[in-house]
């Protein structure tokens, strides 16, 4: 065989592998990935406990969910991320894009999806059977499975629902530490709730503006979000009263019991927030570089509220 063609399959594979990289969306992974890892180091904290091997499947399984969800959505929403390309699609809407240029196959990335949820409930059995996690284990991955997989998959489908925002509020905010700090402790305490609420309405926010360069491509698909219900005007507001309901629930965590340095830490978050509330108030989103630059800042408020929390429990305990 020639040198040359052997480099061109590697280069093959390597593109490949790239493209698997792209579909699996690696900073959409951290709003699953920190919450879990926050829960985990909530236990470690308040009850000296830290299993790494429950820690390292758990985490698999957040991330095999989260996998499960992302690729079923590239394949099941592939006419309206088609549509939002050729409208007002920006780099945070309208999906990958990897699909509609047929860059893979649509059959491979929908058994992908089938296959990640598979792995999920595997390793929610090794938990729950070898390691004796506890009764919840395996509800706890079942629900996290019909909100996240059934997102955008038939038949429940729940972005055409308006109920969509809601779920994903709910499972990448309090179940993520919820699972993690009850897989180490065998319980969950009441301060899991308390700091879950701003993840929760920051990750609702996540959703909800990248609904609004995708909003003309839902209109010619039906969709029943929360945009397309609205109108961005009123789901503006509601965008700002998630902010705002998170900064007051970040305070009343430290409130409960987080370290009070962690107020100091969101601090960063707390402004860009601020900035964001003015602009979603003088309706910048009807400019598209601007809305593009508040969904990337939206973004960056849910994960700078999560790392608010980690990095102020590891600088009380050192």
């Amino acid at each position: 065989m020639p040198p040359h063609v052997g480099t061109s399959n590697a280069g093959s594979i390597g593109h490949t592998i790239k493209l698997w990289v792209l579909l699996s969306r690696p900073p959409f992974l951290l709003v699953g990935v920190l919450p879990f890892a926050l829960g985990s180091i909530l236990a470690w904290s308040l009850h000296e406990i830290f299993n790494w091997p429950v820690f390292i499947w758990g985490m698999a399984a957040v991330i095999l969910i989260m996998l499960s969800t992302y690729y079923s959505g590239e394949y099941h929403d592939l006419t309206g991320d088609k549509l939002s390309a050729e409208m007002e699609r920006n780099a945070f809407s309208g999906g990958t894009q990897v699909i509609v240029k047929n860059l893979l196959p649509p059959e491979q990335v929908r058994i992908a999806g089938y296959v990640t949820i598979v792995l999920a409930g595997v390793v929610g059995i090794i938990l729950n059977g070898y390691y004796k996690t506890g009764t919840w284990t395996i509800p706890f991955g079942i629900i996290g499975i019909i909100a996240g997989f059934f997102y955008s998959t038939p038949p429940l489908r729940w972005v055409t629902r308006g109920i969509g925002e809601l779920l994903i509020g709910f499972c990448y905010g309090w179940l993520p530490v919820a699972v993690a700090f009850y897989l180490q402790t065998g319980k969950i305490d009441d301060i899991v709730h308390w700091i879950s609420v701003p993840m929760a309405c920051t990750i609702f926010n996540v959703i909800l503006i990248n609904e609004f360069p995708d909003y003309p491509a839902d209109l010619c698909e039906r969709k029943k979000n929360l945009v397309v219900r609205l109108g961005k005007n009123r789901a503006s507001f509601i965008y700002i009263t998630m902010t705002v309901i998170a900064w007051f629930a970040f305070a009343a965590a430290v409130n409960q019991g987080m370290p009070a340095v962690a107020l100091i830490l969101y601090l960063p978050v707390f402004m860009i927030g601020f900035l964001l509330v003015v602009l979603m108030s003088r309706e910048k989103y009807l400019d598209r570089k601007w809305l593009e630059l508040i969904c990337a800042l939206t973004i960056v408020i849910n994960l700078g509220s999560t790392l608010a929390y980690i990095l102020g429990i590891c600088l009380t305990r050192v």
